[in-house]
């Protein structure tokens, strides 16, 4: 649930303008809102040096400078800025040679066909009006340079015959030069090596410096804080001999802040926000429910103060998603004991282990459609050896597709509904209902077009009443005439956008459908492919499994949380336009 909120403002003199948040920070409650915009040198330079903490910070983080073996930590360097800003140099010229060697690397590749030559000697072999020069040129089209000159080929590949024209003078080639480049071919090996010998040196160097990424860490952590208490003693409110903070703090939360304001003599206003401020969201939910956050977190969206908390119907919903996107057993339990391993290697280092849990649960699902449908590795393998699924109704394409259609329906209905709840009592409540009423109308037109199914009679009754509650209750007014302008408008933009709405839930059976057919073919290719050879066998059926596993929880990310943030939210009204409350605090 979202907790609800009280506005705060704190007066105190303005010499303890300084203590007054430093002591507010202890507390640890207050989301603060800036009065003034918090300018200065002081927080210029915070700025400054916490990004170069960070860039230090990056660089060393990245893959390519890790080792596999443990790296001990070293303490916190005596003068940090110079060694960071040495680290972002090193950075900065190894990018720089790494470019360079890519190029040099693709024009040897492209003038080794040619031969070593060095172009000083074309360019000096000019001045005595002895010209040579490179064409590349269809091998039937030879025939054609002119008789005055010398053609030389060099080599010949794909029907493209790479030569050197010598000529007396210059003649007219009807051919396009190519133009030579501008160092030898042993040249460009000799840079390349000695690029790689600076290369291989530079990073050695940064890697040198990983055992300060704690260091770094910490460091930007400390400027961030320190960054945070200016700016909210910058931004705080003045006026004579008084100054003023204001923010937003939990309802549970007050009775802390007068506590300090007690303490500290502080002057102290509470009151209820207004529809104009912009006021911070915090979310507590039941520690089943709180295991979705890793989620929001990761897509960074956070639904407004005066919005929804669609957690639980977020969680169960992308549960079941991920069970029929995955749909394999073996897949979910392999997720599981993956997951098991991390959580016991990992857990203890982390403050937050929501995400083992959330996944523990994803996979759960995946194991679960799996027993379902018989499918596990694959489902023809299992099919043929005489096993049967618990519901094999579910491998009946035309009744899946059906089942994606009425959990589309199910879930945009729970999602209208939870908005016409949040309208009551106004009347505006009873458009929503109509646009239920449209909904599963849309679901048996989708079934009649797609599958083939009757249009039950019932069809035409739910357009009719959806339409009619629509036009008259979108926005209701003593002027009927208005009313149903107001009504007409709304449902011509979107009756069209129910109807794809349900139909796009489809994409629950198509994706998961896709990865059970590439894990069948996986599993064929291996028979075939890798008869009398276990080795071969196991090859194919490592990589072909591996990349599928992989490519699932990233088809779940696209359209299964697709369909709660953007087709589900839309229509619980929910714009995910909220502000993270984040208290000031050490």
């Amino acid at each position: 649930m979202i907790v609800p909120m009280k506005k705060v403002t704190i007066i105190t003199q303005s010499k303890d303008a300084d203590q007054a948040v430093m002591k507010l920070r202890s507390l640890g409650v207050v989301h603060v809102e800036h009065q003034e915009v918090p300018t200065g040198k002081e927080i210029n330079e915070i700025k400054e040096s916490a990004h170069i903490a960070g860039e230090a910070l990056n660089i060393l983080s990245e893959t390519k400078f890790l080792e596999t073996k443990a790296v001990e930590v070293c303490k916190d360097p005596a003068i940090w800025q110079p060694m960071a800003r040495h680290i972002m140099d090193l950075h900065k010229r190894l990018d720089h040679l790494e470019d360079y060697s890519r190029r040099l690397t693709r024009d040897i590749k492209e003038w080794e066909e040619w031969g070593d030559f060095n172009p000083l000697t074309i360019t000096n072999l000019k001045s005595k009006n002895l010209y040579i020069r490179l064409y590349r040129v269809p091998s039937k089209e030879l025939k054609n340079f002119p008789p005055s000159v010398i053609v030389k080929s060099l080599s010949t590949n794909k029907g493209q015959t790479n030569c050197v024209v010598i000529s007396q003078g210059e003649v007219e080639v009807p051919f396009k030069e190519v133009m030579p480049p501008k160092m030898s071919l042993a040249d460009m090996r000799a840079r390349s090596a000695e690029n790689s010998n600076i290369i291989k040196s530079i990073r050695t160097q940064i890697q040198q410096h990983i055992c300060y990424r704690e260091s770094f860490l910490r460091i930007r952590g400390e400027l961030f804080q320190k960054l945070e208490l200016n700016e909210a003693i910058k931004g705080m409110g003045r006026t004579g001999s008084l100054a003023y903070l204001a923010g937003y703090v939990p309802f549970d939360k007050i009775a802390v802040l007068s506590e300090g304001a007690r303490t500290e003599k502080w002057g102290l206003v509470i009151s209820d926000p207004s529809p104009e401020d912009n006021i911070p969201t915090l979310i507590r939910n039941p520690r089943w429910v709180s295991i979705i956050e890793p989620v929001f977190k990761l897509m960074e969206i956070v639904p407004g103060y005066r919005e929804l908390d669609i957690s639980p119907l977020f969680l169960l919903f992308l549960s079941l998603f991920f069970g029929m996107i995955i749909g394999d057993a073996g897949y979910g339990a392999l997720y599981i004991t993956l997951t098991a391993l991390i959580h016991k290697r990992m857990g203890p280092k982390l403050k937050d282990t929501k995400i083992f849990f959330l996944l523990y649960l994803f996979s759960a699902s995946s194991v679960m459609w799996g027993i379902l449908t018989g499918t596990v590795f694959g489902q023809e393998w299992y099919l043929k050896a005489g096993m049967r699924p618990l519901l094999p109704v579910l491998n009946d394409t035309k009744f899946l597709q059906a089942l994606c259609f009425f959990i589309g329906a199910f879930h945009l209905t729970l999602g209208q509904l939870w908005q016409a709840i949040r309208k009551l009592p106004s009347l505006t409540a009873i458009s929503d209902m109509g646009w239920v009423s449209v909904l599963w109308a849309a679901f048996f037109i989708a079934r009649n077009l797609i599958l083939g199914d009757p249009l039950p009679a019932l069809t035409k009754w739910l357009i009719i009443t959806g339409v009619a509650l629509v036009i008259f209750f979108t926005n209701p007014q003593k002027n009927i005439l208005k009313s149903i302008g107001a009504g007409t408008g709304a449902l011509a933009l979107s009756i069209m956008n129910n109807f794809t709405d349900v139909v796009s839930y489809v994409r629950l059976f198509a994706v998961g459908l896709a990865g059970v057919a590439i894990s069948d073919t996986v599993n064929t290719l291996a028979a075939s492919l890798g008869a009398g050879s276990p080795i071969i066998m196991a090859f194919i059926l490592f990589i072909g499994h591996t990349i599928n596993i992989v490519l699932g929880p990233v088809s779940v990310m696209v359209h299964g949380v697709r369909l709660n943030v953007l087709e589900f939210s839309g229509h619980a009204g929910l714009s995910w336009s909220g502000t993270a409350y984040k208290p000031l605090k050490t």
